[in-house]
């Protein structure tokens, strides 16, 4: 596991390695420079990226944020205090665990497990939305496919149906491929948005 520690404090940044030292097959990269950070961590590719803030300004907090939005990784965040506004920055930005005054060495790697966890429950809940939104996106284009069809040739709304599976079928193709090119066809042959 390739893990980003993010800290501009060295002491602090040794905290979070002394509590990962348990950790087998891990690989430590400290991050202390801000400057080009989102360049530096996707050249390091971490698996996860803790980052230590200690009293972050607003400023430095958009910042960090702007680098938890761009990766597509868990990202524990350390702080020392916060407010209800940061926290639900951090959330709005995808930060997987908001540790408030919470860095000791003991508490890294459940809080690590828990980021890996929520993040991984986020990503297949993002993956299952975008899956339904396309059968969803399938299915308005069959429907509109199946109105162009009875509309134009007076099918029943089975016989429609029937009509684009068929042609599905013998051209090995899907059904709501084949919509889609019987939308664009009546698009392109003048028709009305169906």
């Amino acid at each position: 596991m390739r893990i980003a520690i993010v800290d501009e404090s060295a002491g602090r940044a040794a905290v979070i390695c002394e509590g990962l030292a348990v950790l087998d097959d891990c690989e430590l990269f400290v991050v202390t420079e801000r400057r080009g950070l989102v360049a530096r961590i996707e050249e390091i590719k971490p698996d996860i990226v803790l980052m230590d803030l200690g009293n972050p300004s607003r400023d430095m907090l958009e910042e960090y944020f702007s680098v938890s939005r761009a990766l597509a990784r868990p990202i524990a965040m350390f702080v020392d205090s916060s407010d209800e506004e940061s926290i639900a920055a951090s959330i709005e930005a995808g930060v997987s665990s908001y540790v408030v005054d919470g860095l000791a060495p003991h508490r890294i790697r459940p809080i690590l497990d828990l980021a890996v966890k929520r993040f991984n429950a986020f990503a297949r809940l993002q993956a299952d939305l975008a899956e339904a939104k396309g059968k969803l996106a399938e299915r308005e284009a069959v429907d509109k496919a199946k109105r162009i069809l009875m509309d134009n040739r007076g099918m029943s709304e089975p016989e429609a149906y029937s009509e684009l599976r068929r042609t599905a079928m013998n051209q090995g193709r899907r059904i709501a491929d084949i919509a889609e090119a019987v939308i664009t066809a009546h698009q392109l042959l003048g028709g009305q948005n169906a």
